[in-house]
Formats: structure tokens, sequence, C-alpha cells
């Protein structure tokens, strides 16, 4: 039986009149490659930052198990209980990549090595390297590794493909594939439809407030007779601005007559 690993009960999100998240309830277990996607402006990072709790909702409630409850498989330590790497993570260009995961190793109060942590999101190589000499994708990998020091429950990646060349952003996807396992569920904030596709073991559709579709990417194929999940997008995409259909304007008068339908005026004139 899988676990719960974060749950959403009647969240709701805003500032000032714009409603970013609206009472949405979900869950996400552990084993789960959970994709987030949505237009611009949808609000996946600030659904992302109420996962992890570095936001507090205006109503309803964020759940996740404590660290006490989830222990490192060898030793006491305890386990952090969710990870957060943003779109752009910032380390420290003068340290090495073994240092940068020793210093956020310290400040978990947890142990790590450095090597094998590397060495899992290939980038075994780079143990000795500057980070300021390190390419935009060997960051965001650095970045994963650092996310996986403690062993969280809970890793969440905002946009980490962003930017980077179709090899590297294969080789992200595939690296955030490898470390979810029975233990530990990984949410991944995308606009590259083709590789959550290839990885996602659910994709959740942020629009409107609303978590429009939730499903593995078959399931929602089939429930938009779409052939991929590019197509699925477009046709809601299509669906939502048929739904902003904005009423013709009204045409201004000057005798204090109500106002009518600018085509209608027009045809008036004809």
């Amino acid at each position: 039986m899988t676990d719960s690993v974060v749950s959403l009960s009647d969240v709701h999100m805003s500032f000032g009149d714009v409603t970013i998240v609206d009472d949405c309830s979900v869950s996400i277990e552990s084993g789960e490659l959970v994709a987030l996607v949505g237009p611009n402006g949808s609000g996946k990072t600030t659904f992302l930052e109420l996962l992890t709790s570095i936001r507090q909702p205006n109503s309803g409630t964020v759940s996740r198990p404590t660290p006490q409850s989830r222990r490192l498989s060898e030793g006491t330590e305890d386990r952090r209980d969710v990870a957060y790497l943003p779109q752009s993570p910032s380390f420290r260009p003068g340290f090495t990549a073994a240092e940068t995961l020793q210093f956020y190793a310290s400040l978990a109060g947890t142990s790590v090595d450095p090597e094998a942590a590397l060495g899992r999101v290939g980038l075994a190589s780079a143990t000795d390297r500057r980070v300021g000499a390190l390419s935009g994708g060997m960051t965001r990998l650095l970045g994963i590794a650092q996310a996986l020091v403690g062993d969280p429950p809970l890793v969440v990646l905002d946009e980490p493909t962003s930017g980077l060349d179709p090899e590297m952003a294969d080789h992200i996807f595939a690296t955030a594939r490898d470390v979810v396992d029975e233990d530990r569920a990984l949410v991944v904030a995308s606009h590259d439809l083709a590789g959550v596709e290839r990885v996602a073991d659910r994709v959740m559709v942020l629009a409107d407030g609303e978590i429009t579709l939730d499903g593995s990417p078959a399931e929602l194929r089939s429930e938009m007779g779409a052939e991929t999940l590019r197509d699925v997008f477009s046709g809601l995409a299509t669906s939502r601005d048929h739904d902003r259909v904005v009423p013709p304007a009204k045409a201004a008068t000057t005798d204090g007559s109500p106002p009518t339908d600018t085509a209608e005026s027009e045809v008036s004139k004809r």
C-alpha cells in the first residue's frame, strides 16, 4: 500500500482579486512522478510553493508526514520531509560540486557521500569542479542531487529543463524518473510536454485556478480524444478560449436611449 506524501484539502490561494488556486483537493502518493502543466501565468510555481509550504494558503490545509515519522534506511537521522528546486537554482560559484552537497547536508543536519550522490545524477566527473564552471544543465543536475540530500519523500522541481538543449533536457527527465521509488514521489512543473509524456505517471493540468485534468498521459489522451499530450493541451486551450468569448461591445447613443450592439447599429445604417 502506498502512502500519501502530501495532501491538499480545499486549498484556496489568491492575491488580491486574482485567484491562483480555487478550493483544490488533491493527494500525491509515494512512487509517483507527477507532472504539473498549465499555461504561462496559471500559478504553477505558486502551486508548488503550496505543496512545499513555502507559501501558506488563504484557506484549506496542506498535510505532509512529519520528518520524525520517516527514518533513513540506515542510522537514526531524520529525513527531510520535502525538497524544492526552483527554476533557477543559485549555488556558491566558488564551491565545488562536492562541497555544495556537503554544505547543504550540514544545513539539513544529515550526511552525504558526494561522489555517490553526484554519480546518481550523472555528475561523477564533476565532483571537484567549481560550480561557477558548470553548464546550465549540470547546475540543474547538481540541484537535483542537492534536493535528494536527506532522502526526502517528496521532491519538487520547478521547470528543471527550461532553456536546456534537447539532449540535456532528456537527461534531466530520465534522472527525475530514476529517483522516484516506493518511498519517494517527485512533482515537476514543466512546459516540455513531450518530456512529460515520456516519464510521468500522472499529469495534472492547472488552469483558471483549478486542476482541470488529472490522470495518466494515456487517460488524458483518451478523455480528450487526442494523440499526444500536446494535443490534449491544445484542445484545452481552445475550449478555454471559447468559454471566454466576450459579448459584442454596445454602441454608444446620444439620444439617451439604451445602447445597442455594435453589429446591430451597423446594420441599421445600411
